[in-house]
């Protein structure tokens, strides 16, 4: 089980920190994803970090305000999110892959439930 958390209501250019923290199974066994989904929009890919946390990805809208993390000893992965625009505004959903990397909505086998962010501009 994936719970998501750490969303909420921020004025553009603010930051926030989402968590998702794994139960039932040993995170540093999957590669970690970050997803969103806006009003109107379908779903997208934000980040993913690999199981050693040594490589990460991020989608081009995001590249330079948001890192994702992890801390495999508290099966938790993290998404700090700085400078965020309107255009964030969207439910963020957490994701485990275990056999790719995290990045691909097809190859996740675990979703969490999601969390709301919305930016005001």
């Amino acid at each position: 089980q994936l719970q998501a958390s750490g969303g909420g209501l921020v004025q553009a250019g603010g930051s926030l920190r989402l968590s998702c923290a794994a139960s039932g199974r040993t995170s540093s066994s999957y590669a970690m994803g970050w997803f969103r989904q806006a009003p109107g929009k379908e779903r997208e890919f934000v980040a993913a970090i690999s199981r050693s946390g040594g490589s990460t990805y991020y989608a081009d809208s995001v590249k330079g305000r948001f890192t994702i993390s992890r801390e495999n000893a508290k099966n938790t992965v993290y998404l700090q999110m700085n400078s965020l625009k309107p255009e964030d505004t969207a439910l963020y959903y957490c994701a485990a892959d275990r056999y790719y990397g995290g990045t691909s909505q097809g190859e996740i086998d675990y979703w969490g439930q999601g969390t709301q962010v919305t930016v005001s501009s």
